[in-house]
């Protein structure tokens, strides 16, 4: 069933450039969607972080290794907003992750509709939702890293922040890598405002070489955060086994 907030959605992004950002993560790995989600719905996003019904899970990530801070991942049915983001947002990225694929000579192709790609995540026992909400403090960060999940991985993912850099937190820098071949690491601070989506590369990209295609590793993290408390939406395209 169309909502409201599925309606809106769909017309934001029909609005968007995306030949720009198509452009953006072919040259770079990442693109920003300028504000895609407003202060209100920013701010009931945030909120919705202390109200454990809606999760599945919750995860420290120093008992893990992953770094300082926790999140938490949605449970099914998602919250309207979260699947519409989801659900809205796949078939305009669709059309690139089958290009990466063809350039970077991997087999798999993705379905035009993300209802059919989640039924085949789920067919190969990833049924667990992957969407979810991430909270920082004081000294907290996440370290580099990669949402894969399972056999079937969506190429691209996204994460909104909802909290706004230098007056709801100090530091928190959204960092990417990647690792070229025979190259040392290279880094990219993204630069997000409240309500910014950043769209970016799960695992591996193609880039055009002398003799053709490619693959560049990439991997992300956030850096440390030097004051008060960062808010951030990460949609994850494929579930979890």
């Amino acid at each position: 069933m169309t909502t409201a907030i599925d309606t809106d959605i769909a017309a934001r992004l029909a609005a968007t450039d995306w030949d720009a950002a198509a452009t953006a993560l072919d040259g770079a790995g990442w693109a920003v969607l300028p504000g895609l989600l407003g202060d209100a719905e920013c701010d009931a996003l945030a909120a919705a972080y202390d109200m454990p019904p809606l999760f599945r899970s919750h995860i420290q990530m120093a008992r893990h290794g992953f770094g300082r801070g926790e999140y938490r991942y949605f449970a099914y049915p998602l919250p309207p907003l979260v699947a519409a983001l989801r659900s809205r947002l796949y078939p305009r990225l669709a059309p690139l992750a089958n290009r990466w694929h063809e350039r970077m000579g991997l087999p798999a192709r993705f379905p035009s509709d993300h209802a059919d790609f989640l039924a085949r995540c789920h067919a190969a026992g990833q049924r667990r939702p992957t969407p979810l909400l991430l909270q920082y403090g004081p000294g907290d960060y996440n370290c580099l890293h990669q949402d894969l999940y399972g056999e079937h991985v969506f190429p691209v993912q996204a994460a909104v922040l909802l909290s706004a850099p230098g007056e709801a937190f100090t530091g928190g820098e959204f960092i990417l890598t990647e690792q070229r071949p025979r190259m040392q690491s290279r880094a990219a601070v993204v630069p997000l405002a409240k309500g910014d989506a950043v769209i970016f590369a799960v695992n591996v990209r193609p880039v055009r070489g002398s003799r053709g295609d490619y693959r560049v590793a990439m991997r992300h993290g956030v850096s440390e955060i030097r004051s008060g408390r960062r808010h951030t939406l990460g949609v994850i395209f494929h579930d979890a086994a």
